[in-house]
């Protein structure tokens, strides 16, 4: 008999979520990862997660929780659910690298009846394509000897109303069976389970959702060019827009896309597509466009200063914000990483305040760190507002910088301050 409920292999943004809710219903849980300063973080209590907390973490030691390099506990769990990164590689193709080991790992320890879900986001087919002839070459067979599922994670890192718990989870098994095994295994923890009919189906949700998302953002980001030629208030008409009360959703331009998500999922999408022969027009427009921003951010702070008779050259250009998202400490695939290479390119003096992040480089330049936000608005040439964390003061940001680009639509407009 397992002593294992739940194995979770991968204790980043995805795993620790599902870790402690799962925890918290009652389960036995381990979790399982390749780099020992996580692991070795997690057994002393120190979460490295923004939705744990220390005391969240002491919470599920006290309750049998811990994490371990040691792959043989696969063998004594019930269920596995592999949570490890999908990231693009250099020519912005899949690498599945460490989906392909974690699942190997699964397969040398892989017991009779157990459930394995992958979770990690992928282009359809990766489950059966990828991981079951993995899974099944010591001879099991999916469906018959071991459960296979794909259930797409849908974390929203610091999202205060929308957790892993009252987050619908869409669940696809690669028979049947499979399915209602991994649905039920989720009904533990999760308010609301969406059964599909197949592992490419819960795939492509996924990448439905993302690309939805990435193709919106891009659509207001265009928007957001030609309007500052014609003059037009896009802030103001999108505010107008979101008066509808059908047929509309609010989206918003930025400095670029960030995060785990949009940038990365799309992709997978588009690699899928080609595989087929043609192009995914859509994705690959929507990429150009939302790439394009960081840039277009750097040319309006070249123009805001050229405007007060300045170059960037020498000028003194603080960063707020670095993260991808506000109040939240994750960097993944930030935008403030190609605007701040450009700037430094171009020899302006770069510093950046954010109350989350306490060391920051580009391409291994550290970049200084202001610890006093005013003072370091009142010095700058230029403040380059890039996310607006609930922790700035953004009326003295309006009131003693002297210039200001405002890539997040927060700042009231006039002489000094420019919106995107």
């Amino acid at each position: 008999m397992t002593e294992i409920d739940l194995a979770v292999i991968g204790l980043g943004y995805v795993g620790m979520p599902l870790a402690k809710e799962a925890v918290a219903a009652g389960l036995r849980v381990v979790g399982v990862d390749v780099d020992s300063r996580k692991v070795d973080a997690l057994n002393a209590g120190q979460s490295y997660i923004d939705d744990l907390t220390d005391a969240d973490l002491e919470h599920m030691l006290n309750n049998g929780f811990s994490a371990t390099l040691d792959e043989s506990v696969l063998a004594r769990s019930n269920t596995i659910v592999i949570c490890v990164p999908t990231p693009l590689d250099e020519d912005h193709r899949p690498d599945l690298s460490a989906v392909e080991g974690a699942t190997k790992a699964v397969a040398r320890n892989l017991s009779d009846g157990t459930l394995v879900v992958l979770e990690s986001t992928t282009w359809p087919g990766t489950t059966d394509e990828v991981a079951r002839p993995l899974l099944e070459s010591n001879g099991m067979v999916a469906g018959v000897d071991f459960h296979l599922a794909f259930s797409p994670e849908r974390i929203d890192p610091g999202n205060p109303k929308f957790g892993l718990r009252n987050t619908p989870k869409v669940v696809g098994g690669y028979t049947p069976t499979c399915r209602d095994r991994a649905t039920a295994f989720y009904k533990l923890f999760v308010e609301q389970v969406v059964p599909v009919s197949g592992t490419r189906e819960a795939e492509m949700a996924k990448l439905l959702e993302n690309t939805y998302r990435h193709v919106n953002i891009a659509l207001v980001n265009e928007m957001a060019i030609f309007c500052d030629e014609l003059g037009i208030n896009l802030w103001e008409s999108i505010e107008a827009a979101a008066t509808k009360p059908f047929g509309f959703q609010k989206f918003l331009p930025g400095p670029g896309v960030g995060g785990h998500c949009i940038p990365v999922d799309p992709s997978y999408l588009s690699y899928t597509v080609r595989k087929l022969g043609y192009p995914f027009r859509f994705v690959e427009l929507a990429q150009e466009i939302n790439e394009r921003m960081p840039s277009y951010v750097v040319a309006r702070v070249q123009r805001l200063l050229n405007r007060h008779k300045k170059p960037v050259n020498g000028s003194r250009v603080v960063m707020l914000g670095v993260t991808y998202k506000p109040d939240i400490a994750d960097d993944r695939e930030t935008p403030a990483l190609p605007v701040a290479r450009a700037l430094l390119e171009l020899g302006a003096e770069l510093s950046f305040v954010d109350p989350y992040v306490k060391e920051w480089s580009v391409d291994g330049t550290p970049v200084p760190r202001e610890d006093d936000l005013a003072e370091a608005v009142v010095n700058a040439d230029v403040t380059l507002l890039m996310q607006q964390h609930s922790a700035f003061d953004l009326v003295m940001v309006e009131a003693n910088a002297k210039l200001v680009l405002d890539t997040r639509g927060v700042l009231a407009e006039g002489e000094r301050v420019e919106r995107l």
